[in-house]
């Protein structure tokens, strides 16, 4: 695969990745280093993607795994040049709803919040087991169990 073609799925796919940058880090500088973390690893393992599932699932796998794991050593300083998008404060009863729900997400286990995040994007049972190697019959069980974590932190 090209660079240009890396960076046109890149583009399309970035809303995947902000999502979960919003969700495994607080700052708007740390959300910052890990969209660029998670870019370079998604370049690095570009080689061994095999096109046998779609990008998107593959996308999610390394994505998932870079927000998981601790920042391990120095990279080389490789810079994707979009920017997140700003957060702007919204008015009203909505915003206020979202930022309670993400702040009930980060309490999350992070195992928890890759299942929760992939199912928040509309995906499939399948494509959740898939992605996290876990059978169809889990996800349904441990989607089920965050959910009653996430309305009783709500609650609270």
């Amino acid at each position: 695969m090209e660079e240009a073609q890396f960076i046109h799925l890149i583009n399309e796919h970035q809303g995947i990745i902000y999502k979960i940058c919003r969700l495994y880090r607080d700052s708007r500088e740390d959300r910052e280093d890990l969209f660029q973390e998670i870019v370079f690893q998604l370049w690095k393992s570009l080689p061994g993607f095999r096109g046998e599932a779609i990008f998107s699932t593959w996308l999610y796998r390394i994505a998932l795994s870079t927000a998981i794991s601790a920042f391990r050593k120095k990279r080389p300083d490789i810079r994707y040049t979009a920017a997140l998008p700003d957060e702007q404060e919204e008015p009203g009863e909505e915003h206020g709803q979202r930022e309670q729900l993400f702040d009930a997400l980060r309490q999350l286990n992070d195992a928890d919040k890759a299942l929760i995040t992939l199912y928040l994007e509309n995906l499939s049972y399948q494509e959740i087991a898939e992605i996290s190697g876990i059978s169809e019959n889990n996800v349904g069980v441990r989607l089920s169990r965050i959910r009653q974590k996430i309305q009783q932190l709500l609650k609270n």
